[in-house]
C-alpha cells in the first residue's frame, strides 16, 4: 500500500506518512517540525476520554467553583454566573469574548472531537464532515481552560484575606478538565483525518500522483494537492476549506495586526482593568498594581506569573513577530530554524496572556455582595483581550514557509526526507523507497 504524502507546516517540505511505534513522533529533517505522533490511544481509547472530558466540563460549570462567606452573606461562584454579571453590568464585548474563549470553543472542541471519533468508528464519513473538522481547527487555538484554571487561582488569592472561601467541586473539576482538554489537544483535526485515512475512508495523496506543479498540504485538512503559484486561494479537493501555496499577503496583514496590538497595548496597560467598590472605598486598579497587590498580599510566585503572562508576553510576542517579518532575508539553514523555533514559541505563548481578562471575570463574581464589595471590569480588560486576539491572529497570518522558498530547492518535489520508523532515539532509520528519512524520536 502506498503512503499518504504530508507536508511540514514550517517549511513546506513534501514527507511520507509511514507507521511508526506508539509514543514516538515524527519529525521533518529539514526544520526539525513535528509532521505527526503516534499515540498510545486506539480510537475507542480517545473516544472513553472525550466522554470523560465532556462530564467534567459538564460538573465544572454547573457547581460552584467556590464558596465566599463574608458576614453572614454567601456567594456561590461559577463560570457561568460571572459571565451573567459582567454581561448585567454592560459590558457585552467582555462577556463574549470570555464566553467564547472559556466556555463555547472548548465546549465546540469537546463536542466536535466525540462526533468525530464516533462517525470514523462506524465506518462512514457523513457529508459534513469536513465541516465539522473546520469547526474544529478553529476552536483548537482558541479554547483557553488552562489559562482560566490559573485565573482562579489568582483570584483565590486575591479574596483570602477578605472572605472565607470554601473550594467547590468545579474547582477540582476545572483541575482535572485542564488535564483532559490538554491531553485532547493532540486529538487535532488532523490526527482525526489521518485516522480517517488510514481506515479507507478519506482520499489522500500519494508520490506516485506528483507531477512538476507547486504541491503544499491544506492547513485544516492536511491533505497534498497541486496550487497555482499565485496567491489565488483554491477549494481543497477533500474538506472544500479555501487553500493556498502560502498565506495571502502575510507582510500588510502580520504589520496591521503587529500595529493595532501596539495601540491597544497602551490603554490595556494604562487604564484601569477593574473597580472595586465597597462599603468604604471605590477604587480602580490597573495591570501593573494587581502585581504589585499580589506582592503585598505574600504571593510573589503569583504575582511573578501574573507579571510574566500580562506584560512579557504580549511583549515578547509583539516584539518577536517584528523580529520575524524584519528578518525575512535567507541566512542559511541554522538561522531559519532558529527564526522557526521563535515562531514556535510565539505559538505557545499566545493564550498566556488572557490571564488577567479570566481574573477580572471570576472575581466579578466572587465579591458580588451587594452594599459590601463589587468587582466591576474596566475598560483595560476588552483591551488587553483584544492585544490577546491581535497578537494570535498575527501569529497564525505569518507563515514561516516563505522563509525557506529563498532555498533553492531545485525541481524535485521530494528532495524532502521521508519519516521512516525508528525502534530507539538515535538509532539508524529503516530506508524507506525514498532518498533518506526523517528524525523520529519519543514524544
Amino acid at each position: 500500500m502506498t503512503n499518504p504524502l504530508v507536508a511540514c507546516r514550517h517549511c513546506g517540505t513534501l514527507h511520507e506518512r509511514v507507521p511508526i511505534e506508539r509514543g514516538a513522533m515524527a519529525c521533518c529533517n529539514l526544520c526539525g517540525y513535528v509532521l505527526y505522533r503516534q499515540s498510545y490511544f486506539t480510537l475507542d481509547g480517545w473516544l472513553s476520554l472525550v466522554l470523560t472530558t465532556l462530564v467534567v466540563f459538564g460538573i465544572a460549570n454547573y457547581f460552584p467553583i467556590v464558596t465566599l462567606n463574608v458576614q453572614a452573606m454567601s456567594v456561590h461562584a461559577t463560570l457561568p454566573h460571572a459571565l451573567f454579571l459582567t454581561w448585567q453590568y454592560g459590558h457585552y464585548t467582555l462577556a463574549i469574548m470570555t464566553g467564547m474563549f472559556a466556555f463555547w470553543l472548548p465546549l465546540s472542541q469537546i463536542l466536535c472531537c466525540l462526533w468525530a471519533l464516533m462517525v470514523v468508528r462506524s465506518g462512514r464519513l457523513p457529508a459534513d464532515f469536513p465541516y465539522g473538522m473546520r469547526l474544529l481547527s478553529f476552536a483548537e487555538p482558541w479554547s483557553m481552560v488552562p489559562v482560566l484554571m490559573l485565573a482562579i487561582f489568582v483570584a483565590l488569592v486575591k479574596f483570602a484575606g477578605f472572605a472565607t472561601i470554601n473550594p467547590g467541586p468545579a474547582m477540582l473539576a476545572f483541575g482535572v478538565l485542564t488535564l483532559l482538554l490538554t491531553a485532547l489537544s493532540r486529538l487535532s483535526a488532523l490526527r482525526l483525518w489521518r485516522h480517517a485515512e488510514d481506515a479507507g475512508l478519506a482520499p489522500y495523496t500519494t508520490a506516485e500522483e506528483l507531477s512538476d506543479a507547486p504541491h503544499a498540504s491544506c492547513l485544516t485538512c492536511g491533505m497534498v494537492q497541486p496550487l497555482p503559484a499565485s496567491d489565488e486561494g483554491v477549494a481543497c479537493v477533500r474538506c472544500r476549506s479555501i487553500t493556498h501555496l502560502r498565506k495571502p499577503r502575510p507582510f500588510s496583514r502580520v504589520w496591521a495586526l503587529i500595529i493595532a496590538a501596539w495601540v491597544a497595548y497602551v490603554p490595556a496597560n494604562v487604564l484601569p482593568v477593574m473597580r472595586i467598590k465597597t462599603a468604604i472605598s471605590d477604587t480602580e486598579h490597573t495591570i501593573l498594581g494587581g502585581v504589585i497587590e499580589l506582592w503585598r498580599l505574600g504571593s510573589p510566585d503569583l504575582a511573578v506569573i501574573v507579571f510574566i503572562a500580562s506584560v512579557v508576553v504580549p511583549m515578547t510576542k509583539l516584539i518577536a513577530l517584528m523580529a520575524l517579518m524584519l528578518q525575512n532575508r535567507w541566512r542559511g539553514h541554522r538561522a531559519q530554524r532558529q527564526r522557526t523555533r521563535l515562531y514556535e514559541l510565539v505559538e505557545f505563548i499566545g493564550q498566556w496572556s488572557m490571564l488577567d481578562v479570566f481574573v477580572v471575570i471570576l472575581m466579578t463574581s466572587m465579591a458580588n455582595f451587594p452594599g459590601i464589595s463589587q468587582v466591576m471590569a474596566g475598560p483595560a480588560a476588552v483591551s488587553f483581550g483584544l492585544v490577546v486576539i491581535m497578537t494570535m491572529l498575527a501569529a497564525m497570518s505569518y507563515d514561516p514557509r516563505r522563509g525557506w522558498d529563498a532555498r533553492n530547492l531545485g525541481s524535485d518535489p521530494m528532495r524532502g526526507l521521508t519519516p521512516q520508523a525508528q525502534h530507539n532515539a538515535g538509532s539508524d532509520p529503516v530506508r524507506g523507497p525514498t532518498p533518506s528519512s526523517a528524525q523520529q524520536r519519543k514524544a
